[in-house]
Order: structure tokens, then sequence, then C-alpha cells
């Protein structure tokens, strides 16, 4: 006769890990332009992964990565997101801007969709263009 494992220790390890967490993944890429104007030392750079799929709402923002620019373009980036938060139907995009004192530069005017399937390239490239 088969021996049966008790009902009640392993309801209470899966209810243990119900509440666990993946670890983050991350999406790498840089930013670039091809404006020959020098960036002010103060010019911040914004990268942020959203999910676009609500059309009567602002995207929902996953990742975030912000800070004033220390280097030459390219513009290293890493996000960091929850794959808990990555929905099966969603449509997801890498959005990126530089501002100075809260007025807009430079933003990516082409869509950076993103499938975060893991089939998407590393390091994504985002083209920035200045606003005139």
């Amino acid at each position: 006769m088969p021996r049966r494992a008790p009902l009640f220790p392993m309801a209470l390890l899966l209810s243990a890990c119900a509440g666990c967490s993946h670890a983050p993944l991350s999406l790498k890429g840089e930013v670039f332009y091809h404006a020959r104007d020098a960036l002010p030392e103060d010019a911040v750079l914004s990268v942020k992964l959203v999910d676009l799929t609500r059309a009567d709402a602002p995207p929902r923002e996953l990742a975030l990565q912000q800070g004033k620019i220390r280097s030459p373009v390219p513009v290293s980036f890493r996000l960091d997101y929850d794959p808990d938060d990555i929905l099966p139907g969603h449509s997801y995009a890498v959005q990126a801007r530089i501002q100075r004192n809260g007025r807009l530069l430079f933003i990516n005017t082409v869509h950076h969709g993103v499938l975060l399937d893991g089939s998407d390239p590393q390091p994504l490239r985002v083209r920035i263009a200045a606003i005139h």
C-alpha cells in the first residue's frame, strides 16, 4: 500500500511560498543622440520601463533610472523590474528623456517596445532627439 504524505505540512509549505516574490530581472541598454551640442552639466536622464496596455490611462511605470549624466553618449542604463509585474497580453516599452530644470531637451521619438520574455536584444539602443 502506498504511503501518503500528510496534507497539513504540505499545505503550510505551499502557503508560505505564496507570498514569495521572484528576484528582479534587468533590462540593459544605452541612450544616444546625434546632436553635436554638449549637454549642460545639470542635465538629467530618465529611462523608464512602462506598461502601455491601458489606452485610457497614463503608462504604468515598472522601473526607473534617473540621474545626472556623468559620461559622454551613449549613456548606459539598467532597469531592474519585478517579473511578477509582467502580465501576458500586455504591451511594454522603454522611454527615455533628458531634462534640465524641468525643461525637456531630448526625448525618444520612436516606440521602443520590449517583450520581456528573454528575447529582447541587450543592450537595447534607445535613440533620443532634440526638442526645438
